[in-house]
């Protein structure tokens, strides 16, 4: 269950600093706002689901059957540059 809070007489300092951070990263002020108690508070939440590629770094694997399967795609068609 959430819950609503009405915070006031939010200092213009404090305003710009949340405005600022939710427009660099794309986020409502609500939830910069509710990342920053937390952290404040130090109320460890449910661990943020990531959808970048990290888990793949370091697993390059050489394989000479794919290289050749794909090494039409390195050849060039000059008469596709004309």
């Amino acid at each position: 269950m959430s819950m609503q809070y009405t915070i006031r007489s939010v200092p213009e300092p404090i305003d710009r600093a949340v405005r600022d951070r939710a427009g660099r990263e794309g986020k409502s002020i609500n939830a910069v706002v509710v990342e920053a108690l937390a952290r404040g508070l130090d109320v460890h939440a449910a661990r943020a689901q990531h959808t970048d590629l990290d888990h793949l770094i370091g697993s390059w694997e050489e394989d000479p059957a794919f290289d050749r399967a794909i090494a039409d795609f390195e050849r060039i068609d000059s008469d596709a540059w004309k």
